[in-house]
């Protein structure tokens, strides 16, 4: 008898959208490998509603705050339900950007200087020289990220507006110019390298990330073989330094202008990527081998409480 899988979605954080997606991919795909599926729209009551249905493992689907900072995690953790992705701490780690940064660059890893700021103290001056990148600490899918390009002349005002709704703290990091890559990581093996070419968009922004022709991926990225080796090691690093279990993503940028042995550099880590279909892990995982089918079907033998 395989096991009853709740999958949990939706929720209430800024990328429920991308949530439902995720869940409602995961949950046809897992009832298709033959496990009993309860979907869950992970509400205020979700402690409860899971207590009263002691499902023997709660596949995590959520994003952002919630869902992939440690609160629903340690929630799973009280009510003894095996889960799968990462556990509280290296999920709350994950998600506070300015933490993430430091833990990455004390284990080695390459990122860009950075500044954690009150977003009202970025007044009329700029925080840094510009090109840098303005971003909530605590938010996911690219929600609230502004480019402040070379030349322009004062902070974007949206950043201390009251339109503003991602929190007071903000990171302040130096644009890294050239190329997005993305590695994926599955237990303890890094799966694979993809390149993201935004089609129409400055950046990848959540258009590009979510609408159907909004970025293309190279999977596997058209990098040399010591770049492409650098980011599988340095993506595992990460995972292992943060304490990430499961399945991870990890961002990277590749400045290759000057030479193709240019500046690589760590941006962050997803301990909860996401799973729809045109999500770079499940794509990764698919050039390495695992089916989608597979690589769910890991994940919720892989869970665990304690993680």
């Amino acid at each position: 008898m395989k096991k009853h899988v709740a999958v949990l979605m939706g929720g209430f954080s800024s990328e429920r959208p991308v949530s439902l997606s995720s869940g409602t991919a995961c949950a046809d795909a897992l009832e298709a490998e033959g496990y009993r599926v309860t979907r869950i729209d992970a509400g205020r009551d979700v402690g409860s509603v899971l207590a009263g249905l002691k499902p023997d493992v709660a596949f995590n689907a959520l994003h952002g705050p919630f869902g992939e900072d440690g609160t629903i995690q340690g929630i799973l953790e009280y009510l003894a339900i095996p889960y799968t992705h990462s556990g509280v701490l290296a999920s709350a780690l994950a998600m506070n950007k300015g933490q993430a940064k430091k833990i990455a660059k004390a284990a080695g890893i390459p990122v860009a200087e950075s500044k954690i700021m009150d977003r009202f103290s970025i007044g009329g001056e700029h925080p840094m020289k510009p090109p840098y990148v303005v971003k909530p600490v605590n938010e996911g899918s690219s929600f609230g990220v502004v480019i402040v390009k070379e030349g322009q002349s004062h902070p974007p005002q949206v950043i201390s507006s009251a339109e503003w709704k991602y929190g007071a703290a903000v990171m302040v990091e130096r644009y890294v110019h050239g190329r997005e890559l993305t590695c994926a990581v599955m237990g303890d093996v890094a799966l694979g390298v993809t390149e993201i070419i935004p089609t129409g968009h400055a950046f990848y922004d959540y258009d590009s990330k979510y609408v159907a022709g909004g970025s293309k991926h190279e999977c596997p990225a058209k990098v040399s073989p010591n770049i492409y080796q650098k980011i599988l090691t340095l993506a595992l690093k990460a995972h292992q330094a943060m304490g990430c279990r499961g399945v991870s993503r990890s961002d990277f940028r590749y400045d290759d202008r000057h030479s193709e042995n240019g500046e690589v550099v760590w941006l962050e880590i997803n301990t909860q990527p996401g799973m729809t279909p045109t999500s770079l892990v499940p794509e990764i995982a698919a050039h390495a081998g695992h089916s989608f089918g597979d690589l769910l079907s890991w994940m919720v033998e892989d869970a665990s409480c304690l993680r």
